[in-house]
């Protein structure tokens, strides 16, 4: 097939998850993007200029969920009407945290709706996202005065399913380098440096371990897209001399011998629908400290779970658990928990949903004309 591959925010893991589709695909994969800042912006416009870039007609559309694919039905509906239309769902901004400074209410999150309505089928990078975003929809639509037209809810729900997201984790192979216990640790951070990601969270709890007398070593890492948090700014003056790593790192190279090196990787998000730097970090043999909520248990083996997930914010008491007793987990275990996620595997469950909902398409068509 030819399948157009829509992405308004070209960078980060979206620009990962399209690279990756694109190269691991039998099909032919046909790239239009535009680049990863004013996402506001890409929320509401980027239909319009998908709409005049995409000059062929494809056998099927794939768009990342950063799009108001209603415009885009609309303005194609001359030549792309029975094309069929796929929206795949990094994130959603009915449940995503907004900051004191955006307050924009429940705008954005009513694309993410509507879209998911229009489209023929939806794709959730996570189970925990679609249930999050099945659960927040009646939420919004009650906050309206009337015609809430709740059974639209059925009728997204029907056509959305998991399709979890695929990551090139076997690239990480050849910076692998001799394993040696490191001393002291090293505990990694390696996320967006935004506030959903709670890194004051992160910094407080490791300032509580150093002054409990811990010995250890930090690396911050992850794609900055504004000022660094102030945490970080407190976390160079309070534990500056623990830090062998602080910004995001270009390199593959540099930063795929970063999580070999490594020994724990840490979050203390409040938002997360799937957990890419996570899953990489864990490929290359760190043992998870992750908050017991988002999509984080899913990652975890059933025997792990007490081992690596903390409650509410006790991230600093799991640390010291683990420091204190030289816990020794099933690194295997948790190894082939993440490689589920490959593009060598991913690849082909992601070419057989795109075939058959094409197919489907096809069947329609031709019972139609058959009247």
């Amino acid at each position: 097939m030819r399948i157009a591959l829509l992405e308004s925010y070209y960078g980060g893991s979206h620009k990962a998850w399209a690279d990756g589709y694109r190269r691991f695909s039998r099909h032919d994969v046909d790239l239009i993007t535009l680049p990863a800042q004013f996402w506001k912006w890409r929320m509401q416009g980027a239909a319009i200029t998908f709409a005049r870039l995409l000059e062929t007609k494809p056998d099927l559309i794939l768009a990342s969920s950063m799009i108001d694919l209603s415009v885009f039905r609309a303005l194609t509906r001359d030549r792309l009407a029975d094309t069929p239309i796929a929206m795949y769902f990094h994130e959603n901004q009915l449940s995503y945290p907004q900051s004191r400074r955006q307050n924009h209410g429940w705008r954005y999150g009513f694309i993410n709706y509507v879209s998911a309505l229009c489209a023929d089928a939806s794709f959730f990078n996570s189970q925990f996202h679609l249930d999050d975003f099945m659960a927040q929809l009646p939420r919004m639509l009650k906050h309206f005065a009337d015609y809430n037209e709740l059974q639209t809810i059925n009728e997204v729900r029907a056509k959305s399913s998991v399709l979890p997201l695929g990551i090139d984790l076997r690239r990480f192979d050849k910076y692998r380098g001799d394993s040696a216990a490191n001393a002291p640790p090293v505990i990694l951070w390696n996320h967006r440096w935004e506030h959903d990601k709670d890194p004051a969270m992160f910094v407080q709890s490791m300032i509580k371990l150093a002054e409990a007398g811990y010995d250890f070593k930090l690396a911050f890492t992850g794609e900055q897209f504004g000022e660094a948090p102030l945490s970080f700014q407190q976390a160079q003056s309070r534990l500056g001399d623990r830090i062998i790593q602080l910004g995001y790192l270009d390199s593959i190279a540099d930063y795929a011998r970063l999580l070999w090196r490594a020994d724990y990787v840490v979050s203390s998000a409040r938002q997360e629908f799937f957990g890419v730097s996570v899953c990489e970090a864990i490929y290359c043999g760190c043992i998870p400290i992750l908050p017991d909520r988002l999509n984080y248990p899913h990652l975890i083996p059933q025997e792990l779970k007490s081992a690596c997930l903390y409650q509410d914010d006790r991230l600093a008491a799991q640390l010291r658990y683990h420091l204190d007793n030289e816990l020794k987990l099933d690194m295997k275990s948790l190894r082939d928990e993440i490689s589920r996620f490959d593009w060598l595997v991913m690849a082909p469950q992601y070419d057989a949903e795109l075939e058959e909902l094409a197919n489907r398409q096809r069947s329609r068509l031709g019972r139609s004309r058959s009247r």
